[in-house]
């Protein structure tokens, strides 16, 4: 019972996360925040040096907990397979259940299989099926991560981490801080719920506009999520052969 009691009161190690987000104590050394900035830095520093590379990213995101006897890990991992096909870069939070299916995915068609990892106080173990490993202490540089080098999210069903990305993503189309870029929730029954509430709830109390449900893209099925994305690059080609030329215009 003495060595039971003993396992359960183990102290849990504490992230850099946690110590920055906790509230300074009087008697704590005043400067401790400003000199963690410097570790900061050097976290996006390093992301933006291994990613730098990669201009057509796509972030796949889901629950950790998925078996891989799930229709939605099969589907995760057909999914990162069409798109590595596609010419696509496939970018997850590197740990098990559908980011595990997703690195897998595209690790078996060939692909570059990114995994995005987090230290947690309970340390997750990366998934095998990653071609480039990133390491991240704060949760927010890891989600710049994902914004910066992705064309678009395709959301599986997940929990609070998964609808964390996916609202993360909304209100940065919705503020306009990033542009033509699609989020697809994949699992129509999965999803019925939440976009309910939106509209019967949030919209009708006019929290949102109606366009605002239009954000979305919703699809059972992996080709039709790939076909969004697809869809959406293609218009930000023609986008760009209809621009102006900007030296022409300022030498006319």
């Amino acid at each position: 019972m003495a060595e039971t009691r003993s396992k359960n009161n183990l102290k849990r190690p504490v992230t850099q996360d946690e110590q920055l987000l906790e509230t300074p104590k009087p008697d704590e050394f005043t400067h401790t925040d400003t000199w963690r900035v410097f570790r900061i830095m050097g976290e996006f520093v390093a992301g933006f040096d291994e990613l730098a590379t990669v201009t057509r990213g796509v972030s796949i995101f889901g629950s950790a907990r998925t078996r891989p006897d799930s229709e939605y890990y099969r589907a995760a991992q057909e999914t990162a397979a069409l798109l590595v096909r596609a010419g696509y870069t496939v970018i997850t939070g590197g740990g098990p259940g559908i980011m595990e299916a997703a690195n897998r995915g595209a690790f078996e068609a060939g692909g570059t299989s990114i995994g995005c990892n987090i230290e947690l106080p309970f340390e997750q173990k990366p998934n095998p099926y990653q071609t480039r490993s990133l390491t991240f202490k704060y949760f927010f540089v890891r989600k710049t991560m994902f914004v910066k080098y992705s064309t678009a999210f395709i959301i599986f069903p997940g929990g609070y981490g998964t609808l964390d990305e996916l609202f993360e993503a909304l209100t940065l189309i919705q503020t306009r801080k990033i542009k033509n870029f699609p989020v697809i929730l994949f699992g129509s029954a999965y999803w019925a719920g939440l976009r309910h509430w939106l509209e019967k709830t949030v919209l009708a109390e006019q929290n949102i506009s109606r366009e605002d449900l239009f954000l979305m893209h919703v699809t059972d099925s992996p080709t039709e999520a790939v076909a969004i994305v697809e869809q959406s690059q293609n218009s930000l080609r023609e986008l760009d052969h209809t621009r102006p030329n900007d030296y022409a215009s300022l030498s006319s």
